[in-house]
């Protein structure tokens, strides 16, 4: 199954729900989704629900991190992250990003109309988007744990250079 992102905000309560195998096709929706947080209403609850996702790859991971980073850095709480696939929980475990979140399993997520902003079939996304996506996202989960450096070494130093071109 392909990926989805929907999403639903009301009253300072924000709703990202991932859906299916989240990838970097979708990275430009999902980072454009999480800057309408940081400069949106003041959030008073930020929930990553990812119960329905059955991949997600380490740009997404990234862009979630980025999220948790801003709730915590700006907005004093923790993101609070649905997961209940093991194989999911892992991927987080293993970037180290399991502190960032309030991990619970399965809550009463507040019921928002939900928003779908996955890119249509066969809408190309900004390639330059993209790519900053990607690279900022990779440098940030380095940055938060030094030892996947080795990972995704060859990935940032390629993405750099097509930036120096």
């Amino acid at each position: 199954m392909t990926g989805k992102i929907l999403v639903a905000e009301q009253d300072g309560v924000y709703l990202l729900k991932l859906i299916g195998d989240v990838r970097v096709t979708l990275c430009t929706s999902l980072a454009d989704y999480i800057d309408r947080v940081f400069t949106s209403q003041p959030a008073t609850e930020v929930f990553v629900d990812l119960l329905e996702a059955q991949g997600i790859d380490s740009t997404s991971l990234g862009l979630l991190a980025k999220l948790a980073l801003h709730c915590i850095d700006n907005l004093g709480f923790k993101a609070q992250l649905l997961c209940v696939n093991d194989d999911i929980f892992r991927i987080i475990e293993s970037m180290e990003l399991e502190d960032l979140f309030d991990i619970l399993g399965i809550p009463d997520a507040p019921q928002l109309p939900l928003c779908d902003v996955t890119p249509h079939e066969g809408e190309l996304p900004d390639m330059e988007a993209v790519r900053q996506q990607v690279l900022e996202a990779h440098k940030l989960l380095v940055k938060l744990n030094p030892e996947l450096l080795g990972e995704f070494v060859d990935l940032i130093n390629a993405l750099e250079q097509e930036e120096g071109r």
